[in-house]
């Protein structure tokens, strides 16, 4: 009877094991691909895998989202003030915001977003949706950028998305290094270890 219990319980934490293997892997290999083309929040195109000078903090958001986006935001702009004392925010850093709404987030939403946050449009963090003109086509490519971290959402039809609720850090070249909780669990000071580890 031992025996069967072991083998079970054996069993179980190589299941275990594999699936933990499993996303550390995943998470590992995770890259954006290269020439999916957005519009920035001044109505610029940004493409991805162009500039290769700068890890990047990659949040994804909606500006009518109620709690967690508008507090991952309000975080970020913390570890932002941060990053500049350290003078490697825009030098070696970026931020990029990309909203899962491009229907109702237009660049002109986005810049209010920004302002309502107090945020300086110096080119060092990014706001980005889709071209008004071809929505349907923008919002697979947000879709495949997310798609490439496994960050989920959809609208349950009444335009309050559900979403998952992590951020990412990127290498220069777009590539996964470490991911982050939203809202409240996103804790500034481990974001900023984990950032400055890297420069």
């Amino acid at each position: 009877m031992k025996k069967i219990y072991l083998i079970s319980s054996l069993i179980v934490l190589i299941g275990i094991a594999s699936g933990i293997s499993y996303f550390l892997v995943r998470d590992a290999n995770a890259q954006i691909p290269e020439g999916i083309t957005l519009l920035t929040m001044d109505e610029e195109k940004y493409t991805f895998g162009e500039d290769t000078d700068t890890i990047k903090l990659v949040e994804f958001i909606y500006t009518h989202c109620p709690d967690i986006c508008p507090t991952t935001t309000q975080e970020m702009n913390l570890l932002r003030k941060d990053l500049i004392k350290k003078d490697v925010y825009g030098k070696k850093v970026q931020f990029i915001t990309i909203t899962i709404d491009p229907y109702r987030d237009s660049p002109e939403v986005l810049r209010k977003y920004m302002d309502n946050f107090g945020l300086e449009n110096d080119g060092n963090w990014i706001f980005l949706t889709g071209d008004p003109a071809n929505t349907l086509e923008e919002q697979q490519k947000i879709k495949n950028v997310a798609d490439t971290f496994k960050f989920q959402y959809r609208d349950p039809g009444n335009g309050f998305y559900v979403h998952s609720t992590f951020t990412y850090l990127i290498d220069e070249n777009n590539k996964f290094i470490k991911k982050f909780p939203m809202g409240e669990d996103f804790k500034k000071d481990e974001v900023f270890e984990a950032i400055m580890d890297e420069l």
